[in-house]
């Protein structure tokens, strides 16, 4: 089956670019802060880093875009995924964080494909699936420009964090499994236990028919799992330290950033 990327994309020019002249890129990071409220109550110092860092990656990404991307949105769309990395110090490129991001791929809505399934019982599934998002290892990170749009606040919903969580996943394999290469003093006997135990929280929660405290989508694969909390970790901290807090302290270990003493309560 011929992927969807295979269509024709154009690239986004230069002209789409941000301009070089100073107070340009001042006004330019300035918009970009007022249209992500995630990244209200970092420190300056903490600031700059991130600008700095997601201005450098931005230049070495190729965007193609079926519809054309502003100058606001492809800085802001940046600034979210470094500011996964924005509490390492060795992290200035997602190649420093072992990750193979070349290329993003923004098509205009939410992306719909045939998937095939084939169930306990040896049943094939046909369906078709809607995502906001995928990533694929040494492949493209493809995120919708209307998802992208939705994404910035603190609701809980991330779509770049989402995506861009699967790339440090597959930083040490070539599929997401939830488990990627670990900081050190984090063991992968803590990882595991803690995440199965949120894993095993959340399927039992569904199979009573309860509310899960997080997007239930966490429980649909350990890869999901991992992402979904990343979102909740930068955008609904106080949420996700309330239901899990030893998963909360372990991604505040894991990302070296204390998102709780910022986050807006939910």
């Amino acid at each position: 089956m011929t992927r969807w990327w295979q269509q024709l994309w154009r690239p986004v020019s230069e002209e789409q670019s941000p301009s070089s002249s100073h107070a340009e890129e001042d006004g330019l990071w300035q918009a970009v802060m007022q249209r992500l409220p995630i990244l209200e109550g970092l420190d300056e110092p903490s600031l700059a880093r991130l600008e700095r860092r997601a201005r450098h990656q931005l230049h070495d990404w190729k965007l193609t875009s079926a519809e054309p991307l502003d100058a606001v949105e492809a800085l802001a769309l940046a600034t979210q995924a470094m500011l996964l990395l924005n509490g390492w110090p060795e992290a200035e490129r997602w190649r420093d964080a072992g990750a193979r991001v070349h290329e993003i791929m923004l098509p205009a809505q939410a992306v719909t494909r045939e998937v095939e399934e084939i169930d306990d019982a040896g049943v094939v599934h046909i369906f078709q699936d809607t995502r906001a998002g995928e990533t694929w290892y040494q492949g493209p990170v493809v995120i919708s420009q209307e998802e992208l749009a939705a994404s910035g606040d603190w609701s809980g919903f991330n779509v770049v964090i989402h995506e861009f969580a699967h790339k440090l996943d597959m930083a040490n394999a070539t599929d997401a499994d939830g488990f990627p290469p670990l900081r050190a003093g984090i063991t992968p006997d803590e990882w595991h236990t803690t995440f199965t135990a949120v894993w095993d929280d959340l399927n039992a929660r569904l199979e009573r028919g309860e509310i899960t405290p997080i997007d239930e989508y966490a429980a649909s694969h350990p890869a999901e799992c991992f992402a979904v909390c990343c979102e909740y970790f930068f955008t609904a901290s106080d949420t996700l330290e309330v239901a899990y807090p030893e998963l909360y302290a372990l991604l505040e270990r894991f990302f070296c950033q204390s998102t709780l003493k910022r986050s807006v309560p939910h």
